[in-house]
């Protein structure tokens, strides 16, 4: 597929573009779509020939040779899916974005539907020689193992090509409407003395005004703008909960709805249930941090309107160009590898940064396929938690740059370590900062800024799938939208104990949290990666410079082996409770690290 080459700029004089160039996986898109999809058809009709003779016993080279035709499919529709959602993402009230990635997804399914049968031939090959013809697949040995792990849940051919097509009108089609909806809501506020009406994100930067009376406002307007679509939104989640369980409960026999998530992430069920619950015996950490905030910033009563008010430090803003610089300068200090592929997706022009109506909401980095340079969206406003952001989704970017090496089907990192590289790029970030920083105000400012955005990514994350698991069992039990709300009301009270109190609008909280509906407890990874980089940063404080080369490897793993195997590398035990709470007594330093500076 072609790619647009450009004049590369000196390094010394960086440019930082802020709006992506699509064309680097398809140009002419629309013209062109019939074209991309023929040469799938294409590939997809010389797997089909093999069909008749897969067979348990061939060679190693007849086994790779259908493999590669598989990876180029894989490519091949990866570069074409990616452009469809960069697209749409990029406008969500785009008429001809919506269309297109609609086609896309319709045709793609068709394709791999027409593949299916070689998974299940696989599953069904006798030990002895799956282990042979693994052994001949060479980087994609752990890829066709998770293929294995799937046969206990796996249906007939008839059945997964049924359940692919629904798909694509049922948990996309639904998926597609909520962001659709929510991505279109407009906000209203005083500020300044003025009527201003807003998308999302804008509105979001005064949940952290210097004003209590501005941040509770804001607070106020989210809820009451999706409180008024609750019962359109809580009867999509509750249509994506039921499709959840029909399928993987019912008709695969999963154990329960977080199982099939766990077997994705190749993560065993007992390590999810104890990282959940040394989170929640953990709760009184937070507790104890927004205690101590409130005190820094003067609010007599901490209220969960308050949770993210700034340090007086914090007004600052930030130009785009002045916020790639502080990341890159980060990067580069802990490793000039990093640093020149971060840099890379800058000048590439792969990274879409501003905030715009019907822009999609959020950040994310999409790596699309070993060898071209992942694409970044973000919603960059100029706060200080948005140079985070940057370093968050560029850390995404140099996770999959690093793991170029492999196969389409074993570069991207199982989900509980992707978030490894991107929250180890805050922690660069966060360090650099304070490192660079010895006025006391400053740095107390610094350690709010960091616990905060911890609560975020820690407690926050692992109470939503509290909640999670409670209401898929809610929903089985024919609980409506209200009783959800108060649920998950009952699960922040609990969170925050006496230390914060918890207005009733917070009940719809769960609304606007778009992985509740389009990935169903996929928030622990989250608390994993975090945990788990506050256990990996404590490393490399005590190891210093030999310690980057480990984790520059770690990287570059990818998803080519298990999770275990990986952390293996650095002596980590997932199902350890006192590997998770060693993460937790980090934490429990850097509170005591702010009580000193009172």
């Amino acid at each position: 597929m072609p790619v647009t080459t450009r004049t590369r700029r000196k390094k010394s004089q960086p440019s930082f573009p802020d709006r992506w160039d699509l064309t680097h996986l398809i140009d002419d898109p629309v013209r062109k779509l019939q074209h991309h999809l023929t040469m799938l058809e294409n590939i997809v009709v010389q797997i089909e020939s093999v069909r008749p003779r897969l067979s348990a016993s061939m060679t190693g080279e007849e086994f790779r040779s259908i493999l590669a035709l598989q990876e180029s499919v894989a490519q091949g529709s990866a570069q074409l899916g990616a452009f469809a959602y960069l697209w749409f993402s990029e406008n969500t009230k785009h008429t001809k974005a919506r269309s297109f990635k609609s086609q896309v997804e319709e045709r793609l399914t068709a394709l791999a539907n027409r593949l299916l049968f070689f998974d299940l031939w696989w599953q069904g090959v006798d030990q002895e020689n799956a282990t042979r013809l693994m052994q001949a697949a060479g980087d994609l040995r752990y890829h066709l193992d998770t293929i294995r792990r799937y046969t206990p849940h796996t249906l007939s051919e008839a059945e997964e090509k049924i359940i692919n097509v629904k798909n694509v009108t049922g948990r996309s089609a639904v998926n597609t409407l909520y962001d659709v909806v929510t991505n279109g809501l407009t906000f209203t506020m005083n500020v300044g003395g003025k009527r201003r009406t807003m998308n999302r994100e804008e509105l979001m930067t005064y949940v952290r005004s210097p004003k209590a009376s501005v941040r509770e406002a804001a607070y106020k307007e989210l809820y009451g703008v999706f409180s008024a679509q609750r019962d359109l939104l809580g009867e999509m989640y509750r249509t994506l909960v039921n499709d959840w369980k029909s399928e993987n409960v019912g008709l695969r026999g999963f154990s329960s709805p977080i199982a099939t998530r766990n077997l994705g992430n190749d993560v065993p069920d007992q390590a999810v249930d104890v990282l959940l619950s040394t989170c929640a015996k953990n709760a009184e950490i937070f507790q104890t941090y927004f205690k101590l905030k409130a005190k820094i910033c003067k609010i007599s009563t901490m209220n969960r309107y308050h949770i993210y008010a700034p340090h007086r430090t914090e007004a600052k803003r930030y130009t785009y160009a002045h916020a790639a610089t502080m990341v890159l300068d980060a990067y580069r200090g802990f490793s000039p590898q990093l640093a020149d592929l971060a840099e890379q997706v800058f000048r590439e022009h792969h990274i879409d940064g501003p905030t715009r109506p019907g822009k999609l909401g959020g950040a994310y980095c999409y790596s699309v396929s070993p060898g071209l340079t992942p694409y970044v969206m973000l919603n960059f406003t100029g706060e200080a938690r948005d140079i985070a952001t940057m370093a968050h989704e560029l850390g995404h970017a140099v996770h999959g740059m690093m793991a170029k090496d492999h196969s389409v089907f074993t570069f991207h990192s199982t989900l509980p370590l992707a978030e490894t590289a991107s929250v180890f790029g805050e922690r660069i970030l966060s360090d650099a900062l304070m490192s660079n920083e010895r006025n006391t105000a400053v740095r107390q400012g610094l350690l709010l800024s960091q616990l905060d955005d911890i609560y975020a990514t820690v407690m926050r994350q692992a109470y939503f799938i509290r909640f999670e698991k409670a209401a898929h069992q809610l929903v089985a039990e024919g609980a409506t939208g209200d009783q959800l709300a108060q649920t998950y009301l009952a699960e922040l009270r609990q969170q925050f104990g006496k230390a914060v109190k918890v207005p009733e609008e917070f009940q719809w909280e769960w609304l606007i949290i778009p992985h509740l509906f389009a990935s169903p407890f996929y928030c622990y990874a989250y608390s994993f990666g975090n945990l788990l980089v506050l256990a990996l940063y404590r490393m490399y404080k005590e190891q210093g410079p030999a310690f980057v080369p480990r984790y520059l490897d770690l990287l570059a793993t990818g998803g080519s082996q298990s999770p275990q195997e990986i952390l293996a590398k650095v002596n980590v035990d997932m199902t350890s409770e006192a590997f998770w709470q060693s993460g937790f007594d980090t934490i429990r330093e850097m509170v005591s690290q702010l009580e000193d500076t009172m």
